[in-house]
């Protein structure tokens, strides 16, 4: 199968309306379209696909979405590909560990298809590294924005696009403490002001990743974080 185009979202969805509704909003905005019924179709085509963006719903037939998050999150071939997680669910522990498995965003049903797109775009945004950035270095981290590359005294570790942009934020601003809106903001391209608890859980993924770096990353209670300058 040709790989798609890049601007192409799949849309993992076992609900037909909803699949429908999403495909014609999708569509009218620029986005191309592909689809999966359920869990292992949708693991199939975002492998043989790469698609630009994934739309996965949490609970779907023969493979649950939080399974097809986490093995397409822990495959270097699609770890990069934006995940959104799709649910009927608003309970905490569902959109917690969509977060921990690498999802990028997490929409609870029912959702306005115009927010969605302009979710999908804020983070299709954030993605993308400006080649004229500079390589950052705080202690023994090093992230390389051209290359999109981040390495630990000297050992490269796998983040996804949005806790590398996360990382090279808080590097970009060392030293100076960041409100959890303004990464929201900036990180997240989002305009209001959602659930800031969505950066407590990004921090706490991207700290464990670093491993003993972690502690370059100070949590300021009750305000946000900020990578220390020593």
């Amino acid at each position: 199968m040709e790989p798609a185009s890049g601007n192409t979202v799949l849309i993992i969805e076992d609900e037909r309306d909803v699949v429908d509704l999403l495909a014609l909003n999708l569509r009218k905005a620029g986005f191309a379209t592909s689809t999966a019924p359920d869990g292992a179709a949708g693991l199939e085509k975002a492998r043989s696909e790469r698609p630009a963006f994934i739309i996965l719903d949490l609970m779907l037939p023969r493979m649950p979405g939080l399974e097809v998050c986490k093995i397409l999150k822990s495959d270097p071939g699609t770890r990069q590909v934006p995940i959104m997680m799709l649910t009927a669910k608003a309970e905490e522990i569902d959109r917690i560990v969509g977060l921990e498995f690498g999802a990028d965003d997490y929409v609870t049903k029912p959702f306005s298809p115009r927010e969605v797109v302009l979710r999908i775009r804020a983070i299709m945004r954030r993605g993308e590294a400006k080649q004229g950035d500079e390589r950052l270095t705080a202690g023994p981290i090093t992230v390389d924005p051209a290359r999109y590359e981040v390495s630990v005294n000297g050992r490269r570790i796998s983040l996804t696009s949005l806790e590398f942009k996360l990382l090279r934020t808080l590097m970009q601003r060392r030293g100076r403490v960041q409100a959890r809106d303004r990464l929201l903001n900036d990180v997240w391209g989002y305009e209001s002001v959602i659930d800031t608890r969505t950066v407590d859980t990004h921090v706490r993924r991207l700290r464990k990743k670093l491993g003993k770096a972690a502690d370059l990353i100070e949590s300021v209670r009750g305000f946000g974080y900020r990578l220390k300058e020593k």
